[in-house]
Order: structure tokens, then C-alpha cells, then sequence
């Protein structure tokens, strides 16, 4: 007998059924099912199922698993200790202290702001899942730290460089900004709240996951180009992964709100998106002018800043606005680095994934 699939081979009851009527008696206290997908309270019912394409996101996301015990770091080590110059040790010391700090940053957000609002169980089903990989990602930081530095002292500077590190308290200050912005809000119910909610989710998706760790990525691969820290390349290829499929579902979220509330979608949310994503990348270019300050061979601060505003403009595509920069990329060895990463990626499914992936991403749309 063959399993039914819950988006294709649902056929929902016939009106006046008593499964309808179930169906209604599932909200809470009997309440209505929500119109719009922000609408206060819980709704508990997924059948009928309003909004497939998130739990068909879901779904995809059960088949993107891996586990942190698969990567090797083993060249890494040989790398740090032989092949590194002291600048490009100095980047990657700049870089794993953000990492330790930042993937919990976007926990808390998932947990305090964003589970509660989004009212559909199968988006809610999603966030969950998402909210384990975001553990998992800890974890991946967590062994790299581990392994890169094993002084103990300089460890857990690393771990406090929220608050010994200029750069990146400036980067943690402007996340806990917009996650403070809502944090005390238990219904948003006026057009200003949803706004204010619109605001949240979309600096988590284009400036905190599709900026902030999408430059990092971009020093990685960049790393990767010369033939170093290939451990760190392969994990960055796996968290790349599923961060490209967070933010395409906050992209979908924000996407559902329009069609549903159009009226949200003014003139000064646009100006306020745009004045979040240059507040963005400021913070990230004081980051990269850390990163970068003891001068390593191949990257500038310039390029870094134009790569910045190449990203920003693809975030705003994705949000369904005009570019603000007109800038184009760099990074010639982002573009090599992302197409044969990705297409490595896909070909070596069985070795990198205990469940295999498939579908294509597109690095135009990404980066």
C-alpha cells in the first residue's frame, strides 16, 4: 500500500462533514482559523493545510542532514600550524570568535520573536527544524574552536568576543537591536507591530544570515582558494546550505504577508529596510576592516565593501526591490569557489549526507 503524501494526495472533506468540523473545533477555544498568516494566537490545524509550500520547506529540510562528527580537521591543523601566514591566522582567529556567538544570536531571535507570530502550524513546523540546525551549527563552532585554538585562555577570549571584541559587539549590537525591537510584544495586532515584526524577520534573513554570515563564508572560501582549511570549507559548504534555505523561507514568509496584507509594503518600510541594510553594511566593514587589518595577500577593503553592496542588492532583489549600490561582485573565486563547492556538494550526497539532497540553488539569487 502506498504511502499518501500530505501536500499532493490530500483531498479535504466535503463541506458540512463532520472532519470539517473538526478542522474548526481545532483552533483554539473554538475560535476561527486566522485569515492572515500573522494573526494572533495558535493555530493548531494542519488540515486543511493553508500554506503547503512551507511544509513542503520542511520536508526539504529533513533530507539536508548532516551530522558535525563528519567533518575532518585533521589538514586544518597542519594548515594553522605550517601554511597559515600570521595575517591570515589573525583572519581566522577574527572569524571563529563570530562564529562562537553568532548562530545563538539567531536562536534566541527564532525562539523570543519569530516562533510565536508566524500563526501556521506547518511554518511553525519549519522554525523548528530550523532551530535545530541553528544547535547544529553551534556545535560546528563549537568543535572549531576546540581545534583551532587550543589554549584555553584564548578560547574563551574567543567565546567573550561579544564583549572584548569592537567589531563584533558592534555587529551583536545591531542584531540585539532588531531582536529588542519586538521582544516585548505578545500579539501584534496593528498594521505598526506588523511592521515592526516585517522589520525583524527580514534584518534576520538579509543582513544577519544573508550578510553577516554570508561575508564570513566569503573569507572561507577564499581560504579554500589558496588550498587552505578545507575542513572548514567543507562544514561552511553544509551551513551555507541550510542558511540559503533559512532565508528563502523568511523570503516566503515576508512574500505570504504581501499577498495577504499589501497595505504593509509602503514607502517607509521600504526606506527603513534600505537604512537597516547600509546600518548592515557599516558594521560588517568595520568587522572586515578588523579581519583584514594586519594586510592578507588577495583581499582588500574596498573589494570587501563592494562585495557587501553586491550582496545587499541581491537581498533587496529577493525582497522584490531595486537595487541601492549597482555594484558587481569582486570575488572572482567566490564564483569559481561557489559552483564547484555546490556542484561537489550535490555529486558526493551519499558520503556528506545521512539522508541525500536534491535541487538546485542558484548562487545569482545568494550571493
Amino acid at each position: 500500500m502506498a504511502l499518501i503524501d500530505p501536500i499532493t494526495d490530500y483531498a479535504p472533506a466535503a463541506p458540512g462533514e463532520a472532519l470539517a468540523d473538526a478542522f474548526e473545533s481545532a483552533s483554539p477555544v473554538g475560535a476561527a482559523r486566522p485569515t492572515n498568516i500573522l494573526d494572533p494566537g495558535y493555530d493548531l490545524t494542519l488540515r486543511p493545510m493553508r500554506y503547503p509550500q512551507f511544509f513542503e520547506m520542511y520536508r526539504d529540510a529533513i533530507k539536508n542532514t548532516w551530522t558535525v562528527d563528519e567533518i575532518d580537521f585533521s589538514d586544518d591543523l597542519v594548515d594553522l600550524d605550517r601554511k597559515l601566514m600570521p595575517a591570515e591566522k589573525h583572519l581566522v582567529g577574527r572569524l571563529v570568535a563570530f562564529f562562537a556567538t553568532g548562530d545563538s544570536i539567531v536562536s534566541n531571535n527564532l525562539v523570543l520573536n519569530l516562533y510565536q507570530h508566524i500563526n501556521a502550524p506547518e511554518a511553525r513546523m519549519y522554525l523548528s527544524r530550523q532551530l535545530y540546525e541553528e544547535a547544529l551549527h553551534v556545535q560546528f563552532y563549537l568543535t572549531l574552536l576546540d581545534n583551532y585554538i587550543p589554549d584555553m585562555a584564548e578560547r574563551e577570549a574567543a567565546f567573550a568576543a561579544v564583549e572584548n571584541i569592537p567589531s563584533i559587539r558592534a555587529k551583536a549590537e545591531f542584531c540585539f537591536k532588531w531582536i529588542d525591537s519586538i521582544q516585548g510584544l505578545q500579539k501584534i495586532e496593528t498594521s505598526e507591530q506588523r511592521k515592526q515584526f516585517l522589520l525583524n524577520l527580514i534584518c534576520f534573513a538579509t543582513c544577519i544570515e544573508g550578510l553577516f554570515f554570508f561575508a564570513a563564508f566569503a573569507y572561507v572560501y577564499f581560504l579554500r582558494s589558496k588550498g587552505l582549511l578545507n575542513g572548514l570549507a567543507d562544514g561552511t559548504n553544509w551551513v551555507f546550505r541550510d542558511e540559503s534555505c533559512h532565508m528563502n523561507f523568511a523570503f516566503e514568509v515576508v512574500d505570504t504577508v504581501r499577498k495577504e496584507q499589501p497595505e504593509l509594503f509602503d514607502d517607509q518600510l521600504e526606506a527603513d529596510i534600505r537604512a537597516m541594510l547600509n546600518e548592515a553594511i557599516d558594521c560588517e566593514h568595520l568587522f572586515a576592516a578588523d579581519v583584514l587589518g594586519e594586510g592578507v595577500p588577495g583581499m582588500s577593503l574596498g573589494d570587501t565593501r563592494t562585495y557587501l553592496e553586491f550582496v545587499a542588492d541581491q537581498r533587496l532583489a529577493q525582497l522584490g526591490y531595486a537595487p541601492e549600490f549597482g555594484s558587481k561582485n569582486p570575488f572572482s573565486f567566490m564564483e569559481l569557489q561557489d559552483v564547484q563547492g555546490l556542484s561537489n556538494f550535490f555529486e558526493r550526497t551519499v558520503s556528506s549526507y545521512q539522508t541525500g539532497v536534491e535541487g538546485n540553488v542558484s548562487f545569482d539569487e545568494d550571493f
